[in-house]
């Protein structure tokens, strides 16, 4: 079995205009959120092998904070460039090339791909916009990652911070 949360980047702050988008940190409520949405994973008990984020500031930033709540060590955070700004496609080439070893993944990314990606994953799924610090959870009863995009999806959860 193998586990995906794909997770979009918490807010960023939008005050620095020298910045460049990939420099983008988060804001107050950004910080607030992405150790929020990680403790609501801690109380489902869920388990997460392995943390893969995208480059940008503001999607290791929200990274950090999960490897913080989560208990893991930042050191073994996953920074890969492909996934800033991924397609859908790049997202699942990405799953593809993951290591059996680890049997589930946070994928920390941005959009338009962020969204594409999960209403790809189940038939039938809609969501309009994948929210800041959103988690999407599916489920696979494959042994090896480059079976995931072709497999049935068994989905687990959909959680954002104005969920609650």
């Amino acid at each position: 079995m193998k586990t995906v949360f794909i997770i979009r980047h918490a807010k960023s702050n939008w005050s620095f205009g020298d910045l460049s988008d990939f420099e983008r940190p988060l804001n107050d409520r950004g910080n607030g959120d992405a150790p929020m949405m990680a403790e609501r994973i801690l109380k489902k008990k869920l388990e997460i092998d392995l943390l893969l984020t995208s480059t940008a500031k503001r999607a290791r930033q929200t990274c950090e904070h999960f490897s913080d709540t989560l208990g893991k060590n930042r050191k073994d955070i996953v920074l890969d460039d492909s996934l800033y700004h991924a397609s859908s496609d790049m997202i699942h080439y990405v799953i593809r090339m993951l290591d059996n070893r680890f049997q589930s993944v946070a994928i920390f990314t941005h959009n338009p791909g962020v969204t594409d990606f999960v209403n790809g994953l189940i038939d039938g799924m809609n969501i309009d916009n994948m929210p800041t610090c959103g988690v999407f959870c599916v489920e696979s009863n494959i042994i090896d990652w480059k079976q995931f995009e072709k497999s049935e999806k068994k989905f687990k959860f959909f959680d954002y911070p104005k969920l609650s």
